[in-house]
C-alpha cells in the first residue's frame, strides 16, 4: 500500500486528485500510476485503469489473473468494471469512498450476477493515510 500511497502523492503535486494504484504478482510491482484525468483531458483516467493498462502491457495479456491490485481508494464502478474484467485476484483499498464508491458501495459491482469476476477485497489497510490525502486536497480548495 506504500507504494500505491506514494502514487497518490505524486497525483497531488500534479494538481489531480490524489489516488494512486500499483499491480502486483506474486509481490513484485507490475505497473504503478496515479490519478491523471485532467493532465491527459481523459476522464478514464483513474489510477486504476492506468495502472491495470500497464500491467497488461508489461505482462503482454489482457487478463491479470494471479495478480493483486492496490489502491488508496475504494474504486468507482467505472473501475471495478475494469478489475473484474482483468480478473484481479485480490483487490486491497485503504479509504472507503461513500459517494463515488462502488464496491462496498453504491452499485456494488461485485455483487451483481452479471458481475462475471469477484476478487478477493480488502479494505482499511492505510486507510488514515489515504483518507489525510484526500482531506489535505480538498481542504485547500474549498
Amino acid at each position: 500500500m506504500q507504494a500505491a500511497l506514494e502514487q497518490a502523492r505524486k497525483a497531488a503535486e500534479a494538481g489531480e486528485v490524489p489516488v494512486g494504484a500499483v499491480v502486483t504478482r506474486r509481490g513484485e510491482v507490475i505497473a504503478a500510476a496515479h490519478n491523471t484525468p485532467r493532465g491527459l483531458a481523459d476522464p478514464t483516467a483513474h489510477a486504476e485503469i492506468l495502472a491495470l493498462r500497464a500491467a497488461a502491457r508489461a505482462l503482454g495479456q489482457e487478463r491479470l489473473e494471479g495478480c493483486d491490485l492496490w489502491v488508496t481508494l475504494e474504486p468507482c464502478a467505472m473501475c471495478a468494471g475494469a478489475i473484474a474484467h482483468a480478473r484481479i485476484a485480490r483487490l486491497y483499498y485503504a479509504a472507503a469512498d461513500p459517494k463515488g464508491g462502488a464496491v462496498a458501495h453504491g452499485a456494488r459491482v461485485f455483487e451483481h450476477p452479471q458481475c462475471h469476476h469477484r476478487p478477493e477485497i480488502y479494505s482499511g489497510m492505510g486507510e488514515e493515510a489515504a483518507a489525510g490525502l484526500l482531506r489535505d486536497f480538498f481542504g485547500t480548495r474549498r
